[in-house]
């Protein structure tokens, strides 16, 4: 066990949570400022698991360099720290950092208002729900970056990408995190029925024949596959990022 984690939870337990929440941001922002800014130094100061537990963000670089200083809208399902109103948000406040002129929003099934600050806006509800996601593309969209990061559940990742990317701009990129659990059966998943489970894996390979759907010679012949308007589909470890035609 690492020795500084029981200090760093007395220090949590005797402290006001706000207090120790204040104190904690300021340090982010401190070593944020004088440090490197390339995300995954930026990652390890704000402790997301998109380095660490994840590899994720040498990916996310490669993908978001170019956006980095334009007033982008970003939406992260999920804030994380479950049903603690006040933990979470670490990859928020990471975003906000990398993202210097960007907007960025939260949404989770849980209460976590309290996370929110300037640039930074959290919305509670479910993200299965079509008419949630749209009433809050309403308010903060439309937006260029969605990375879904919520429950993992097979299901509830088909509905959230079947109603938000109509609804962003071209040029928009979709990622689905920890796309593992289409292994998993806790999450709707299979490995036995891998090519059967509606799984978001399987979703995804089958929308790739949408990408060349110019080439088709009887589109009539597929109405399984509608036509969503992906322009690119890339497939990494556990990670899948779409690009808006």
């Amino acid at each position: 066990m690492n020795g500084a984690s029981p200090w760093k939870s007395r220090v949590r337990n005797l402290l006001p949570w706000k207090i120790y929440w204040k104190l904690k941001r300021l340090r982010e922002q401190w070593f944020s400022l004088v440090g490197d800014q390339d995300l995954t130094s930026l990652a390890k100061i704000y402790k997301t698991d998109k380095w660490g537990h994840h590899f994720y963000t040498p990916i996310y670089e490669q993908w978001f360099s170019a956006k980095r200083y334009q007033p982008v809208k970003l939406l992260e399902i999920g804030i994380g720290g479950y049903a603690k109103t006040h933990l979470g948000g670490d990859s928020l406040r990471m975003w906000k950092q990398y993202f210097s002129k960007g907007t960025i929003t939260g949404i989770d099934l849980y209460d976590k208002s309290a996370l929110a600050e300037s640039r930074i806006h959290i919305y509670q509800g479910d993200q299965s729900d079509a008419a949630f996601l749209k009433k809050v593309t309403e308010t903060e969209g439309p937006f260029d970056i969605i990375i879904d990061d919520g429950s993992h559940v097979q299901s509830h990742i088909l509905a959230s990408f079947q109603t938000l990317f109509p609804l962003m701009p071209s040029g928009g990129i979709y990622v689905i995190e920890d796309t593992q659990t289409s292994y998993w059966p806790k999450f709707e998943g299979s490995t036995t029925d891998m090519k059967q489970v509606p799984s978001a894996m399987n979703y995804f390979i089958q929308r790739v024949h949408g990408v060349n759907r110019s080439e088709w010679l009887m589109d009539e012949s597929h109405p399984d596959l509608a036509d969503e308007g992906i322009a690119s589909i890339a497939f990494y470890h556990n990670l899948i990022f779409l690009m808006k035609k």
